[in-house]
């Protein structure tokens, strides 16, 4: 009989006790308990294979028919624009700011107290030509001009004496009574008291005048821009008071790039336009939340092109921006105003005006014949503005120009024109 030894460690005694105990409960390794467990476990899988295969041999033995249908190529649809030849009208369009035709200083030509002040003088005050605005205290101005009166009559008097006695010399010279030297100084005399007449009559008109000039009357009809004066004041000859422009034209000065004035139909490209020759010109604005347009001409040009820019500015003028006198205006063409500006140039006879996207690079076009199929087409472009292309030739009249984008091109390709019907081929 051997008997098994048993190891002393914690860890011996843990497996022998464990032993023992299945020893007892009869599932040791090759007990029969044991081995019923894994035929169990193979029953089971056999089944679950057994399953899937005849699941599987259903599947395969019963397969749904898919329909196949032959596939059909359809062509690309594009838009298409007719082609129209006729008259285009150019324009070139650019902005500026209102300006006034004239616009000058209010100054005094005398000095003095201010003495009288017209409402019209006053920021945005409206006046017309000759129309009082100003008056200086003129007592001093007066009295100057009674002095200058007297030394008239006192130089008048003074002449008339010295020239009859030059007469009454002149008679006795000629019984030989008075010596030359008499004589010579007789008509010294009258010509030194002829010289003290004229002074005092420049003196006498100088008084005049400057007593005149103690009113000041505006130089044109117009507006006041700014005023710098009051009643009271002490104002300096030749200090401004006031700053005034006239009304009875407006000016913009429009920069345009000097590749667009071949565009504008005009006789010169410098200096002033001859009346009624310019190119006409609309200005727009919004003016009290709406939006307004005045109609001008453009009247000249700088002469010259900004370096930096290449660009030339052209001055439009409008007539009568505030409306006529008398006559009210629903909407001033203020100055200061910021506009765009419309310039109406040359007429193009026989142009085609099209779509930027039918231009592809710089001077080709997409045309679709009457087959359907698209053809590349070089043209004449003429003028590239915004979303606008004006062709000038390489397109007739009833052509079709492709507007839609390709990216994908292929010279003859077939496509299908959207909105025209399609003929579907038979079955």
């Amino acid at each position: 009989m051997i008997q098994r030894s048993v190891p002393w460690t914690s860890e011996g005694r843990r497996v022998d006790s464990f032993w023992r105990k299945e020893t007892r409960r009869g599932s040791a390794p090759g007990s029969s308990m044991h081995v019923e467990s894994i035929r169990r476990q193979l029953f089971l899988a056999a089944l679950v294979l057994l399953a899937f295969g005849g699941i599987s041999m259903i599947l395969l033995a019963s397969p749904s028919r898919v329909e196949l249908s032959p596939r059909v190529e359809e062509d690309p649809r594009v838009r298409v624009l007719e082609v129209a030849r006729g008259p285009i009208a150019l324009s070139v369009f650019s902005q500026g700011t209102v300006v006034p035709r004239v616009q000058s200083e209010f100054v005094p030509e005398v000095s003095g107290r201010v003495a009288w002040v017209s409402p019209a003088l006053a920021d945005g005050g409206a006046f017309e030509a000759g129309d009082p605005l100003l008056r200086i205290d003129a007592t001093d101005h007066t009295a100057a001009l009674r002095r200058a009166r007297a030394d008239v009559i006192h130089e008048e008097a003074e002449h008339t004496y010295a020239r009859q006695e030059l007469r009454r010399r002149e008679s006795l010279a000629g019984n030989a009574v008075v010596s030359k030297e008499k004589l010579a100084d007789a008509h010294r005399a009258e010509r030194v008291t002829y010289a003290n007449l004229e002074n005092a009559r420049v003196n006498l008109e100088e008084a005049q005048r400057n007593l005149d000039r103690t009113e000041l009357r505006a130089p044109f009809a117009g507006r006041v821009r700014e005023k710098r004066v009051d009643v009271g004041e002490f104002v300096e000859r030749g200090h401004s008071v006031g700053t005034l422009y006239a009304i009875d034209h407006a000016e913009v000065r429009l920069p345009v790039p000097d590749r667009d004035l071949i565009f504008l139909d005009w006789p010169s490209t410098s200096g002033m336009l001859a009346p009624d020759t310019g190119p006409e010109v609309t200005l727009r604005a919004e003016f009290g939340g709406v939006e307004r347009s005045w109609h001008g001409r453009i009247v000249r040009t700088d002469g010259s092109i900004d370096p930096r820019t290449r660009m030339v500015s052209v001055i439009a003028r409008v007539e009568a921006p505030y409306g006529q006198p008398g006559e009210g205006v629903s909407a001033p063409l203020a100055v200061g105003l910021f506009v765009k500006a419309e310039i109406h140039g040359r007429v193009e006879s026989e142009a085609v005006a099209l779509p930027r996207l039918a231009l592809r690079g710089e001077s080709r076009v997409l045309v679709v014949d009457q087959e359907g199929r698209l053809r590349e087409r070089e043209v004449e472009v003429l003028r590239v503005e915004g979303d606008e292309v004006v062709v000038t030739s390489g397109l007739q009249s009833g052509e079709r120009v492709c507007i839609s984008d390709m990216p994908l091109f292929v010279e003859g390709m077939a496509v299908i024109v959207a909105g025209a019907p399609v003929i579907e081929a038979d079955p």
